[in-house]
C-alpha cells in the first residue's frame, strides 16, 4: 500500500536569495508535518520580514501525493504567478511535509507576470537544490500476548524486524505493545503467527 511507503521529508531549514531587476526575493523551505505547523512557519516569516511588501508560499504537508494537504497563496501577487509556480516546484520535488516561503522585497521595477512566475518558482528550485532531506519511515503500532516463555520469541522477530517494544505489562499472560515498520507488518504477523503455532495472534493500533 502507498500510505506504508516512507518519503522523504526536509531534515533542517534551507534558505536562497537573489536580487532580480532590485526587487530582493528571500526563499526558506521548512520542515512543516502538518496544516497548521506550515501556516505557523509562514507567520513567523511574516513577523521575523515584517518590512516585506510580499510573503508568497506554499505547502505540501503530508505525503508528497497528498494534494489534499497542499495550499498556496500569492499574498497580493498578480493571480497565479507566486503561490501556483512555488506549489508546482514544490509537488515537483518529492519531499512531503514542506513550506516554502518566497519574501519580496520591491525595488520598484515592474518583473510581469512571466518574470513574477520565473522569479517565485526559480528560487524555491533553488533552495531545493541545498535542501538536506531524511526519510520517513511510516510506523504502525500493533499488541500482542503472549506466554513468558513465548517473549524471547516475539523479541527474536523484533530485532529481526527492526521493531520496537514500546510497553509491556507482565500479568498472568504478557501483553505488548509494539512499533513496526508498516510495509513489514503483513510478514511480520505470518511469521509470528507461524512460528508461535497460532497462539500469539497481532492486533492492530493506529499509524504514525
Amino acid at each position: 500500500m502507498m500510505e506504508c511507503e516512507p518519503y522523504l521529508v526536509p531534515a533542517a531549514e534551507a534558505s536562497f536569495e537573489e536580487e532580480i531587476k532590485k526587487s530582493r526575493f528571500i526563499t526558506y523551505l521548512a520542515h512543516t508535518s502538518t496544516v497548521d505547523t506550515a501556516k505557523a512557519f509562514v507567520r513567523g516569516i511574516k513577523v521575523k520580514h515584517s518590512g516585506a511588501r510580499h510573503h508568497c508560499w506554499a505547502f505540501v504537508a503530508g505525503r508528497p501525493t497528498d494534494s489534499m494537504k497542499w495550499g498556496f497563496s500569492d499574498d497580493g501577487e498578480p493571480s497565479g504567478t507566486a503561490g501556483k509556480p512555488i506549489l508546482a516546484q514544490l509537488a515537483g520535488s518529492g519531499v512531503g511535509e514542506i513550506t516554502a516561503v518566497v519574501t519580496r522585497y520591491s525595488g520598484g521595477i515592474k518583473l510581469g507576470t512571466g518574470g513574477l512566475v520565473k522569479a517565485y518558482g526559480g528560487g524555491v528550485q533553488q533552495a531545493l537544490t541545498v535542501l538536506q532531506t531524511k526519510e520517513k519511515v511510516i510506523t504502525s503500532e500493533l499488541s500482542l500476548s503472549c506466554e513468558y516463555n513465548q517473549v524471547s520469541l516475539v523479541e527474536s522477530l523484533l530485532a529481526e524486524y527492526a521493531g520496537i517494544q514500546l510497553r509491556a505489562d507482565y500479568g498472568n499472560q504478557v501483553d505488548m505493545t509494539i512499533e513496526l515498520g508498516s510495509r513489514l507488518v503483513k510478514e511480520f504477523s505470518a511469521k509470528l503467527t507461524n512460528r508461535s503455532g497460532g497462539r500469539i495472534i497481532l492486533t492492530t493500533g493506529s499509524d504514525n
